[in-house]
């Protein structure tokens, strides 16, 4: 049971690395992103704003791009493709967060399965051994059946932390998200829809 527990614990191990990395790659300063994107679109650079987007990892970047895509659609349409886009996105976050889970929960059964092995182990030299069974014997048992147990621990605990810590990055971006995507929707059916008649009145260029 301890070599199922080691291989459980290398497989945790490479997929908290994997996911803290694509969390880290995923996760942008989403306020200052919208600022920069506002200040493109308020030279009416759209193609540009789309390039960053494009060029941007991340779902804030996906979100964002979307509602720059459909800048001259009706409100329920802009925000139709924008939670379209945050559909494709956000289930790539939450992505191994449940096998992690799984091995938090499944862990403590492997150490309970091996803590009941090592006491079979002791009554098995108990019922050889007889009235004579030597201290050495028995003891083996019974620290094959506590090492179960330590180890089983000592990978569900930190498994659940960083199940806990993985999640808590998930909801941060997600909220980025929500936040970037009606920041933005807002941002191109109020201000920017007023734009071209001020910058054409003050002879500002313009691109598409």
């Amino acid at each position: 049971m301890i070599w199922v527990l080691v291989g459980l614990a290398v497989v945790c191990l490479m997929l908290f690395v994997e996911r803290v990395l694509y969390l880290h790659r995923g996760q942008i300063r989403a306020k200052a992103f919208i600022e920069g994107i506002k200040n493109i679109l308020g030279k009416r650079r759209l193609v540009e704003a789309l390039t960053v987007c494009e060029e941007t990892p991340g779902p804030v970047a996906a979100v964002v791009k979307a509602a720059l895509l459909h800048a001259d659609d009706s409100a329920e349409e802009m925000r139709f493709y924008v939670q379209e886009a945050a559909v494709v996105e956000l289930p790539a976050l939450e992505r191994r967060l449940g096998s992690i889970a799984a091995i938090a929960q499944v862990a403590p059964l492997v150490g309970i399965l091996g803590t009941v092995l090592g006491l079979m182990a002791t009554f098995l030299a108990f019922e050889h051994g007889g009235n004579y069974a030597m201290a050495s014997a028995l003891s083996r048992g019974m620290w094959q059946a506590l090492l179960a147990t330590a180890g089983s621990l000592m990978l569900a605990i930190p498994a659940h932390l960083a199940h806990h810590f993985l999640s808590a990055r998930v909801r941060a971006i997600v909220r980025d998200v929500e936040w970037s995507g009606n920041e933005i929707m807002k941002y191109l059916l109020t201000e920017y829809r007023r734009g071209p008649r001020d910058g054409a009145a003050a002879g500002a260029p313009t691109d598409s």
